[in-house]
């Protein structure tokens, strides 16, 4: 049987800015959905700021220090512009680690919980999200299983395969160890894995039209998830837009609290509560918070929440 605790890995890179909303959220809702669940975060360069300190001290959550992967730190990437995922492949290696160790649920720290795990998927040993078909290097599309949310016994079998096999299958790319390998497993050891159709994890899935109905769009239909997959690494800096036009910097309680989209109306009813917002608030401009600053966000967030309501109607 799997156990009722959760696993989330962050900070295996440098942390130039405080925790982020949506990390905070992606915790909160973990906690607030699963009262007394224990929450382990494994990290290396740990978290900090204000919505850290909202979190940090609640009783389900415990951080255990870890150390980036020597075989992933030590691979050279055919194509250099991979260096920048390298801490993604750490959290591939420290997942399974964590997992084959403790059991429990592991998610990404860009996922949602929506509604509690089922206990009847815990009767598994191993359990894992169908995705949508992903392209390989020679641009096929190849079945996968996606490792954003798995939920383990302590050593079972699949992962512990998984495991072994990772290193072998290591080429660099997003999802050879990942979900091709966890597809081919889960082909030969059918007894020891049960997958979950895409709606449960995976509902918008990691396209364009997936990504925009998350963060744009507007679906409220929630029956038949666990959770929400956010795909931050393909909007999360401002320059990119092929995926969505919102990114992280848009994403502050206001905008939360104001704009209806799939993700905002699911992720608001973890916000804090208000008057911790005011608080902050008053605290950030008496700290020297450039009133400019705050103007320009505010006018961002209102010509994005202009068009966000344009697209919806």
């Amino acid at each position: 049987m799997i156990p009722r605790q959760f696993h989330f890995v962050f900070g295996l890179r440098e942390q130039p800015e405080p925790l982020h909303l949506v990390f905070y959220l992606c915790l909160e809702s973990c906690r607030r959905l699963h009262p007394g669940a224990p929450i382990f975060l494994h990290c290396h360069h740990p978290p900090y700021g204000p919505y850290w300190d909202l979190i940090r001290d609640t009783p389900e959550l415990r951080l255990l220090p870890v150390d980036p992967d020597p075989f992933v730190a030590s691979y050279r990437y055919p194509d250099p512009i991979l260096n920048r995922y390298r801490y993604a492949h750490h959290a591939d290696v420290i997942r399974l680690d964590a997992l084959i160790q403790h059991g429990g649920i592991y998610a990404d720290i860009d996922t949602l919980f929506i509604n509690p795990m089922p206990p009847s998927l815990l009767q598994h040993p191993f359990v894992i999200g169908r995705e949508d078909d992903v392209c390989d290097r020679q641009g096929r599309l190849q079945p996968s299983l996606c490792n954003a949310l798995l939920a383990s016994e302590p050593s079972a079998a699949f992962a512990v395969l998984w495991r072994q096999r990772l290193y072998d299958a290591f080429d660099g790319s997003w999802s050879n160890h990942s979900g091709f390998l966890a597809y081919a497993l889960s082909q030969a050891l059918p007894d020891q894995v049960h997958v979950e159709p895409p709606r449960t994890f995976y509902r918008h899935g990691f396209r364009p039209p997936g990504v925009r109905m998350l963060l744009e769009g507007l679906d409220r239909d929630f029956s038949g998830m666990v959770s929400m997959h956010l795909w931050s690494h393909l909007w999360w800096e401002r320059r990119r837009r092929d995926f969505s036009r919102v990114h992280a910097g848009l994403l502050t309680e206001n905008y939360i609290r104001s704009v209806d989209t799939t993700f905002t109306v699911a992720a608001r009813r973890f916000l804090p509560p208000p008057e911790e917002a005011r608080r902050r608030a008053t605290a950030a401009v008496f700290s020297g918070q450039s009133l400019r600053s705050q103007l320009r966000a505010r006018i961002t967030a209102l010509a994005t929440k202009w068009r966000v309501r344009v697209r919806n109607t």
